[in-house]
Parts: C-alpha cells; structure tokens; sequence
C-alpha cells in the first residue's frame, strides 16, 4: 500500500510540472519569438482526446496576455521598417490633335468645274491633303486658291507627310482680311490654329481626324428682296434676292436653281449680280401675281431657301377713262347775222361769189 501510495503522488506530481510547462509555453511564446494570437474559445464539445482548456487571466485574456503599444514596435525599443511603395511610372504626354475643317456643306458643283468651295470639300477629308487640289486649274490664282493650298500644306506637315510650315505661315498672312466666303473663313480659322499647334508644339506630329457633325461653316439663307425701296413690286417688276453665305460657287445658280416668287416659277432665267462680303444677288422677272404678300424661294441642289413675305404686290392701277366729249354748238349768239351768198362781212367788204 505504501508503495502504491507513493506511485499516486509520484505521478500527480509529474502531471503537474507538464501542466506548468504547456502554460509557459503559452505566456512566453516558446522559442518561436512571434506573438501570440487571441481568439474566442471554441463552441464545439469537447472530446476525450482534447487538451486541457487554457486558464483565463487576471486581464480577461486566455492563454497569453493581450499585446499593447504602439504597432510595428517590436521588444527592444526597435521598430519594423516597411518598404514604401513604388513611384507610378509615368504616363507618356497626350497632345491634342488641332480642330479640322467643319461641314460645309458639300457643294453641289452642278457644272463640275473645279472651284474653291468644291475643293474645300475636298480637304475636308485630313488623309487627302496632298491630292485635294490635285483638280484645281492650273495656276489658279486668287487669294481662296492662295488659301487653301497653304492649309493642304501645313495639313501634310503636321501629320509628318511633307509640307511647308514656313510658305503655310506666309500665306496665312498674305490672305489676312481678304477671304470673304463662308468656306474661306472657316479654312482661314483652321490654318491659324494648325500654325499655332506648330508654334507650341515644334516637331510632334499628330494625326487629324474629321469633324463629326458640329455647326456648319455656312449659314445659307436669303437675307433680303430689293425692290427699289417702297417695298412693293408689280408682275414684270425686276426684284433682286441677297443670298448670303452660299456654299457653292455662285456662278452655278443662272443655269441650275430654281426660283419661285409667290409659288410661281420667275420667267426666264436668274441673272447674277453683284457679289461683296459673302453675298450674292440673283435678280429676276416678277411673274403674274394676284396683290398681297409675296414669298420668295431659291432652291438649288436639293437646299431651299425662303423668304417668306419678301415684298408686296399692290392692286393694278384703274383703267384709265377715255377723252371728254367736244361741247356742243349753240345758237347764233345775238348781233351775229349770217348774210346771204355774196353778202357783206364785216371787215372783209363786199364778196361776189355768184362767179
């Protein structure tokens, strides 16, 4: 008994220094040297193979106690040093390409003949620069001509495909006040800012692209009708339409487009008129109109123009009447007396008229 008696106390005994060890380990993390984690205690039951439950401490924790201080301190005073963060690379420099050439619209070139409206047509498509004017006349002449074979230079040089900044530059100013055409305008305002692109941006290259939509460059429209100043004219009356901004060459209206005056088709053919400051005059025949007010319609090209209420036409003027009667001849007046064949007339004497 003594002997089995010492055997019990010998074993509580060695049960209880394993028990003080597994403790440690857990207060003083073991050689592992990293901290040690908390967690909630498990939910599920215990099996006869699980090991003892940790004791909760004094501080609410169970197991180790609960880390504090300042994160990333480590024991020792000494701190973890983390790696900053990589520098972004760069991004490569994006340069706007410059604005091209806005919608005309395109000219109907009813004659086919090649003229400044009908090219700007053509430029307006940025990967034909060097062949737009291939068509244009030889050695055309005028400062529309001037212009645009200055913009399809600095087209091509800003895209690295030839061209000459410097004549571009020169053109652009000799041609400064003189473009009057819708058209021209535009192409004038085009070539400024490709030059100015060149300016700011010496050697880049871009590639332009066309204009999607966006106000046209021409705002087409009958802007007035002269009648010689009372603003009324009568059938066979010669009235002159202003049309300003006209997309096309003028020279193209005579022999294609059609002009109506109050619904009914002028007589004859338009004749042109004058043209300043990006207008023109059509003048034509009024046709037979019953008086009121009259409309006036261009249309050329599949684009009408109107007009409505341009002038007047008055009532016709009244027949005239025809000339007043003669006035009767009345009696002989007193102290008038008709003698006889061969009488006396007074102040004549007498007459023989018996032969």
């Amino acid at each position: 008994m003594r002997i089995s008696g010492l055997l019990f106390v010998g074993a509580v005994a060695v049960a209880a220094a394993a028990f003080t060890d597994t403790g440690g380990d857990r207060a003083g993390g073991g050689g592992g040297g990293g901290p040690a984690v908390t967690a909630e205690p498990s939910t599920s039951p215990a099996s006869p193979s699980s090991s003892p439950a940790a004791r909760q401490r004094p501080d609410g924790h169970i197991g180790a106690p609960a880390l504090t201080g300042v994160p990333g301190a480590v024991a020792g005073g000494g701190s973890v040093r983390r790696s900053a963060d990589p520098a972004p690379a760069p991004s490569p420099t994006r340069v706007a390409a410059p604005a091209w050439l806005p919608p005309g619209p395109g000219s109907p070139d009813a004659d086919g003949t090649a003229d400044p409206a009908s090219a700007y047509d053509r430029l307006r498509d940025p990967a034909a620069c060097g062949t737009a004017l291939n068509g244009a006349p030889e050695g055309a002449a005028g400062d529309e001509w001037t212009l645009l074979r200055a913009l399809s230079s600095a087209c091509q040089a800003v895209q690295g495909e030839g061209g000459d900044w410097e004549q571009a530059s020169r053109d652009h100013a000799a041609v400064t006040g003189a473009v009057q055409s819708c058209k021209g305008r535009a192409a004038y305002a085009v070539l400024g800012g490709l030059l100015d692109f060149h300016r700011r941006n010496p050697g880049t290259t871009v590639r332009l692209r066309p204009s999607a939509g966006g106000t046209p460059a021409c705002g087409y429209r009958i802007t007035g009708v002269d009648t010689g100043g009372d603003g009324t004219a009568r059938p066979a009356d010669v009235i002159g339409i202003e049309l300003t901004d006209p997309y096309f060459d003028p020279a193209e209206l005579p022999g294609s487009a059609t002009v109506t005056v109050g619904g009914r088709q002028v007589p004859g053919a338009p004749l042109l008129g004058p043209r300043a400051a990006g207008t023109v005059v059509l003048s034509v025949v009024v046709p037979v109109l019953d008086p009121g007010a009259a409309d006036v319609t261009v249309r050329y090209g599949g684009t009408e123009v109107r007009l409505p209420q341009a002038f007047t036409v008055p009532p016709p003027p009244p027949a005239p009447t025809g000339p007043d009667p003669a006035p009767d001849a009345g009696p002989a007046q007193e102290g008038e007396t008709e003698g006889p064949a061969g009488g006396e007339v007074p102040g004549l004497g007498s007459l023989d008229v018996t032969g």
